[in-house]
């Protein structure tokens, strides 16, 4: 599943929350796309992290899987079964509306320990982060990133999954935002009370002395804790 959708929903109130039918309303959209290998379904959580605060999380994001690029276009095309979350029925009281997506290379990360331990009936959380300025050299900043930030990531107490995303070409007919963010990642832990645990432990300090000898690049990185959902590939994995 090398090839991944990214959609995120804000608003500019960040009191607003999405109504359970237009919830549901975006489940059943994501199950029934063609072709999609996995699919998660992310909606805003709260983990105070040391170091940042970046504002409140989307109000709906969505990580869509796909083995080809092809596959994940065809979603997003003129006439694609994605182009009904963009239906201003559904989406269309959102105050302040801004919908971004983007397609991107999955690469995944081994962790220590994948099985997942829930918090009681809370659901698994992802901590979403996304690079969206240029760095100086591009390739060596991939070079230093992938050789050794996930390698400490994967020492943070009850982390079950790592991937990194990385920027292809793309093409779209939807009417929402492009962006090009030049690299991703995501962190699941086992609960919200697990991830701000984990940003608030000594790993979150040697992610810090890390991030300080990247190379050169501008637009530092954004931060968002969301509650997941698998909703295709493998949901049994994630329930409580």
């Amino acid at each position: 599943m090398p090839f991944c959708h990214f959609v995120y929903v804000q608003s500019d109130d960040p009191q607003f929350e999405l109504a359970p039918e237009k919830i549901e309303a975006a489940r059943a959209i994501v199950q029934g796309l063609p072709n999609l290998r996995r699919g998660l379904f992310f909606l805003p959580a709260r983990a105070r992290d040391y170091y940042t605060d970046d504002g409140p999380s989307p109000r709906l994001a969505l990580q869509l899987y796909y083995d080809t690029l092809e596959a994940l276009e065809h979603t997003i095309s003129a006439q694609g079964p994605l182009r009904k979350l963009a239906d201003p029925a559904l989406l269309g009281d959102v105050p302040g509306l801004r919908v971004t997506h983007q397609a991107m290379y999955a690469r995944p990360y081994d962790v220590l320990d994948d099985v997942h331990r829930p918090d009681g009936t809370e659901k698994p959380c992802s901590y979403l982060v996304h690079y969206p300025g240029t760095a100086e050299d591009f390739n060596a900043w991939l070079d230093y990133y992938l050789d050794h930030h996930p390698q400490i990531m994967k020492t943070f107490p009850r982390i079950r999954e790592i991937e990194i995303y990385t920027r292809v070409g793309w093409r779209d007919r939807m009417r929402w935002e492009r962006v090009d963010y030049m690299q991703r990642n995501r962190l699941i832990f086992d609960s919200a009370a697990a991830l701000e645990a984990a940003l608030n432990s000594g790993v979150r300090h040697d992610m810090r002395a890390d991030f300080e000898k990247f190379p050169p690049f501008t637009g530092s990185n954004i931060h968002f804790p969301m509650l997941t959902e698998e909703l295709v590939g493998n949901p049994e994995r994630w329930r409580s």
